[in-house]
């Protein structure tokens, strides 16, 4: 039976082979330049056919992570080439330890995206915009992060926001923005509770966008990311809970 990602969705078997791979490459296992097992060796190494492990290679081509050299074999990629954000990636880096500076770097990203795109959606959105992103609030508010349901409502909060800035450019970034909120979400409450109750700092976005003040849309995205950084480092240095034995 295939193994399930954290999302819920069952895995394919090649699907899982790149994702043991991948791991294994996010997380320093398997260095950049390093050549990875040949075909035969590693398909026997794995328990899977040839063709299964083939699929799994071309899954990580085109993530970047790996390149196919002739007559040299598969070589795992400068970390410049890995698309960092692509949903799959991100949470193979999360099923590790992500490094402080990759944290820094990935909200740094948020930051210079998200309270530009809140302002900007605060000038530009329609009705329909605002009663979606209430919704997803409101949502959120019932459920908490805590659950899936609230957790995809938060990911449809700030799509919705992305949208409503009519930016198409913007609105292509909205898998990678989301990929990012989800696993650093889940990071933050793993065998734990989360922190702090967030609902209250989406609620001034919400107001904000909903007044139509950009100023203060701005604002309170900026420190709603601010944040969430320091609840995702605060997870980074506590120990995690251990399970008492019977």
């Amino acid at each position: 039976m295939p193994r399930k990602r954290k999302t819920g969705k069952p895995l394919r078997l090649h699907g899982e082979i790149a994702r043991e791979i991948g791991v294994n490459i996010v997380s320093g296992v398997y260095k950049p330049g390093q050549l990875l097992e040949g075909e035969i060796e590693a398909s026997d190494h794995l328990h899977v056919s040839r063709t299964v492990y083939r699929e799994a290679l071309r899954i990580l081509v085109a993530k970047g992570l790996v390149v196919s050299r002739p007559r040299v074999g598969t070589v795992v990629s400068a970390q410049s080439t890995w698309h960092l954000l692509d949903p799959d990636v991100l949470s193979w880096v999360f099923e590790s330890e992500p490094q402080d500076d990759f944290l820094n770097d990935l909200f740094e990203l948020r930051r210079m995206i998200e309270p530009s795109a809140a302002a900007l959606a605060a000038q530009r959105r329609s009705e329909s915009d605002i009663e979606e992103i209430e919704h997803a609030l409101n949502v959120m508010a019932d459920e908490s992060l805590t659950t899936e349901a609230g957790r995809e409502a938060d990911l449809a909060f700030h799509s919705a926001i992305l949208r409503a800035t009519g930016n198409v450019f913007l609105v292509s970034l909205t898998s990678g923005v989301c990929a990012a909120i989800a696993w650093t979400t889940i990071f933050k409450q793993r065998d734990k509770a989360l922190p702090r109750d967030p609902v209250p700092d989406h609620r001034r976005v919400y107001d904000a966008i909903a007044a139509g003040n950009a100023n203060a849309a701005y604002a309170g995205m900026s420190n709603l990311v601010d944040l969430a950084l320091a609840d995702t480092m605060a997870a980074r240095t506590a120990p995690k809970k251990t399970k008492k034995s019977r």
